[in-house]
């Protein structure tokens, strides 16, 4: 079954279909066949409740969904309860719903890591029933008995610098976009941006929970894993400092783009520095239709130690200011 698993999601964000194995190629058909049928289940459902005939439910305080359009880990949880810590600083008890898949794991690692915060968590697939019993057991702050804070947060009063009380004020919705039967007055859509959406096919045979389209209900986008794109190969020709480009110079880049081109299906990207983009641009247009970008520097102090960019410029700042010019 893992093999099989680790197969499909291949398949799914496969660009290159060269480089899949004939078991791969032979499960294609299947998983187009099954993506077709989850695609009429999923029009269907959101037939339903278009036309009224499933009910959405209004909860008493706001509802914040974190959610995203593909399977895998795309930074749900982690961005719960960043909002969820954001909330309880700022007066407000939030309430966590969870589906609390594979045994409650991301429920568990919320909990210790939410520890003290006035923060709840309820887990169960039916969202709207798991609130109910925390709205009943805890209560819930009337919105129109909240005092406003001054960014516009509702919170509640605090006595000694502590919650008054732990009333709920509001609901964070973990991996909640799909999930329909309840209404939200904010909807974030998290994106892996390592994968993105793979071969943009719906599951099975991709990765997409939804058609791409479903993006637009989204109020905020948020990318994550922004910090680890780059690319997956990376070819180098070095020049010497200051290299006048030559067309021979030219040529020999572009024959070594067309051979990464039919190695790896993509059309590669051509970074040169800033520098040597400015001696010349002109000659870099001979590089179409190959993407030319120019790598811009700026000097960036890493702290160390007593050892700060606040330092280095109180030093300058020193030098200047006690200069002897006569």
């Amino acid at each position: 079954m893992q093999k099989l698993r680790k197969a499909v999601s291949e398949i799914a964000y496969a660009q290159n279909h060269a480089k899949l194995t004939h078991l791969q190629l032979c499960l294609i058909p299947v998983l187009r066949f099954a993506s077709s049928l989850y695609k009429l289940a999923l029009s269907l459902r959101r037939s339903l409740y278009h036309s009224g005939l499933f009910r959405k439910h209004r909860l008493p305080v706001p509802v914040i969904s974190v959610g995203n359009l593909t399977w895998g880990g795309n930074g749900k949880t982690p961005m719960a309860e960043f909002i969820a810590r954001f909330l309880a600083d700022s007066g407000i008890s939030p309430l966590i719903l969870t589906r609390g898949y594979a045994g409650g794991d991301e429920a568990k690692m919320l909990h210790r890591h939410l520890l003290g915060r006035p923060v709840k968590i309820g887990v169960g697939a039916k969202r709207a029933a798991v609130a109910a019993q925390y709205f009943e057991r805890y209560g819930y702050v009337d919105p129109s008995f909240t005092s406003k804070h001054s960014d516009g947060l509702c919170i509640e009063p605090r006595v000694g610098g502590h919650l008054s009380s732990e009333k709920i004020g509001a609901v964070i919705l973990d991996d909640g976009m799909q999930h329909w039967s309840l209404q939200r007055d904010l909807e974030i859509v998290m994106v892996n941006g390592l994968t993105l959406w793979g071969n943009c096919h719906l599951i099975p045979r991709g990765p997409l929970r939804e058609p791409l389209n479903a993006l637009r209900r989204a109020d905020v986008v948020v990318l994550h894993h922004a910090d680890l794109i780059g690319a997956f190969y990376v070819d180098r020709l070095e020049f010497s400092d200051h290299h006048i480009f030559q067309a021979k110079d030219i040529e020999m880049i572009r024959r070594r783009l067309r051979e990464l081109e039919d190695t790896f299906g993509h059309k590669p990207v051509v970074i040169a520095t800033e520098k040597d983009y400015d001696r010349d641009p002109e000659i870099f247009k001979h590089l179409d239709p190959y993407e030319v970008l120019a790598l811009c520097s700026e000097l960036k102090i890493i702290p160390h130690r007593e050892c700060t960019e606040d330092g280095f410029k109180k030093l300058l700042k020193d030098e200047l200011q006690g200069t002897d010019r006569n």
